[in-house]
């Protein structure tokens, strides 16, 4: 599975929302400065040769729909980090986070209750 470019990442989490949606919907859910309508339609269709989306014709409309869920592509991108900036260790990453201050002590605490659930 490819990575995705900031602007088709847009995209996907506009389709992992939307479920099902058309070039025009993708575009009201973009941030601004929204991108034009054409530059959507050729996003989509470049996401469609990838595998991320696939659509169904709607008269003469395409319909869009994501193909990839939103948590097979969380999976992978978090593994190629863990992968190439933590050794292959997921306790790294999370050691990073606790001691760069970015989890909070409540964070904290919920991670530590996830892990002994886990244990159980």
């Amino acid at each position: 599975m490819q990575k995705l470019a900031k602007r088709e990442a847009q995209i996907m989490q506009a389709l992992w929302e939307l479920e099902r949606a058309f070039v025009k919907d993708i575009v009201e859910m973009m941030p601004e400065p929204r991108p034009h309508y054409n530059s959507v339609s050729t996003m989509v269709k470049l996401l469609k040769q990838k595998g991320f989306v696939d659509f169904e014709k709607q008269g003469n409309a395409y319909q869009f729909f994501p193909v990839v869920s939103k948590e097979e592509y969380q999976s992978k991108v978090v593994g190629d980090v863990v992968k190439g900036f933590f050794d292959g260790s997921p306790m790294k990453l999370v050691n990073y986070f606790a001691k760069e201050k970015k989890l909070d002590e409540a964070e904290l605490e919920r991670l530590l209750k996830m892990i002994k659930d886990q244990k159980k």
